[in-house]
This record gives C-alpha cells, sequence and structure tokens, in this order.
C-alpha cells in the first residue's frame, strides 16, 4: 500500500512536469505517428491540421514546444509562425519536404529555432525537440543570482533572462537569448559557428553556418540601429562571429 502511494505520488510529480507538444502538420499521418512518439517519451501531444487551428489551440492551451509543417491549407506554417512570434517564444521546430537550403534559410528566419526536413528519422527528431526543450526550460532555472551584463547600449539580465536595448526589453526566442547570452559574457572573443552551434544547440556542428548566420540576423534586427551595419554582433569574415565591445554611453549619441 506503501509502495503504491509512492508510486501513484512519483506519476503525478511527472504528470505535473509534463510537457505539451503541439504538432501541426495537414498530413494525418504523420502527426498520428508523431503522437505515438512523442507520448512514449512522455509529452502530452496536441494536435492541429492547419496553422489557424494551431494558433487556436496556443489561444486555449499552454505549450511548451512546437513541430510546425511549412505546406498547409488556410494558414502555412510560415505565415503561422510569423503569428505565433509576435507573442511566443516557445521553442518551434520547422517541418518541410522541401531540401533546399533557402527554405531553410526561410524557415529560421520567419522565427524557427530548428528545421528537420522530411522524410525523418523519428529518434532524430525526438533528439531535436529534447534539445530544444532542455534549453528553453533551463532558462527558467537559471541560478537567481542577478548578473547584469553591460556592454554599450546593451544590458542583459541573466537572472531575469531579459535583454534590453536602450533600457527597452526585447523579445528574444530561447536560441537567440543562448546566443546572445554566450558572446555578450565574452566581449571581443571571436567564435566559429561550429563553436556557437555547439555551445547553444548542445550537439555536434557539421555544416551549420547556415543555421548560425540565420539566427544571428534576427538578432541584429532586433538590437542594432543598422542590422547591415551592425554595431555589436559583428563577423570576422572566414573565423566566425563576436561581440564588439562598446562603452556605455547616452541615447542618441555616437561613438
Amino acid at each position: 500500500m506503501h509502495n503504491q502511494r509512492q508510486s501513484n505520488s512519483r506519476q503525478q510529480s511527472q504528470q505535473s512536469e509534463q510537457h505539451t507538444v503541439l504538432v501541426c502538420d495537414d498530413d494525418e499521418a504523420i502527426v498520428n505517428a508523431l503522437e505515438v512518439y512523442l507520448k512514449q517519451e512522455g509529452y502530452r501531444v496536441l494536435k492541429a491540421g492547419t496553422g489557424r487551428q494551431a494558433l487556436a489551440i496556443l489561444q486555449q492551451e499552454p505549450v511548451q514546444l512546437i513541430i510546425m509543417d511549412i505546406m498547409m491549407p488556410e494558414m502555412d506554417g510560415l505565415s503561422a509562425t510569423l503569428k505565433i512570434r509576435e507573442t511566443q517564444n516557445i521553442p518551434l521546430i520547422m517541418l518541410s519536404a522541401k531540401s533546399e537550403d533557402t527554405d531553410k534559410i526561410t524557415g529560421l528566419h520567419f522565427g524557427a529555432d530548428d528545421y528537420v526536413t522530411k522524410p525523418f528519422n523519428a529518434l532524430e527528431l525526438m533528439a531535436r525537440v529534447k534539445s530544444q526543450l532542455r534549453r528553453y526550460t533551463r532558462l527558467g532555472s537559471l541560478p537567481a543570482t542577478s548578473q547584469m551584463l553591460v556592454n554599450g547600449r546593451l544590458e542583459l539580465d541573466t537572472s531575469a533572462c531579459e535583454l534590453k536595448v536602450d533600457g527597452v526589453p526585447v523579445r528574444l526566442t530561447a536560441t537567440e537569448y543562448k546566443i546572445v547570452a554566450y558572446l555578450m559574457k565574452h566581449p571581443g572573443q571571436v567564435f566559429s559557428t561550429g563553436a556557437i552551434y555547439e555551445q547553444v544547440w548542445e550537439e555536434t556542428s557539421h555544416a551549420v553556418e547556415n543555421t548560425v548566420a540565420v539566427h544571428i540576423r534576427r538578432i541584429r534586427e532586433k538590437i542594432e540601429i543598422n542590422p547591415k551595419e551592425p554595431e555589436y554582433l559583428k563577423v570576422v569574415w572566414g573565423i566566425g562571429y563576436k561581440m564588439e565591445k562598446r562603452t556605455r554611453r547616452n541615447r542618441g549619441t555616437t561613438q
């Protein structure tokens, strides 16, 4: 009886910590297959067949990760992702039958955190789901000790996981936050795209230049006055990227 109560207690604890994954694809067979794999990993699964259905579910249910197909009726995955990114930064993995780099870059630029091409390996996709959730949930479990990193107009509060530019909070995805935090902790130091990828994605890097470059571009659009002539996120050609050291100054002045 005592063991049964302990077992019930553990089950309730696990259920309370259970992550919810929203799978959005107009191919019902794919949705059902992903549901099986995700449930085997202990995730709660919500299903949608269009972008509009996904948006409606997000208004009603707490979701920790989204798997989103691109080509769907009513509202495609790219349009839905743009809409989601207006208010939410939860991890989003994009699915597509297209394998061209331009399609992958487009998906990442629209706000996806990762991209998987159909047909995909289910075990690889589950590994990516775990990686994204681990990175996302870790932001909420960082030590409470406040550490303010200041670099020119940028202020990063690592306890609140918040970036401000000229005192105004900037909405970052979990992936974007980790890139900014990593570079701001090492101002002036140059990191290769592989080093950034392995630090942020926590996976071995392989042909990841475009993936990192797209996230850098999105960050620049949020923090730079002129993203085409960045003041902070600098590229060091043939090597990688760095966070340029800047001095604090009054707003509206130039250095």
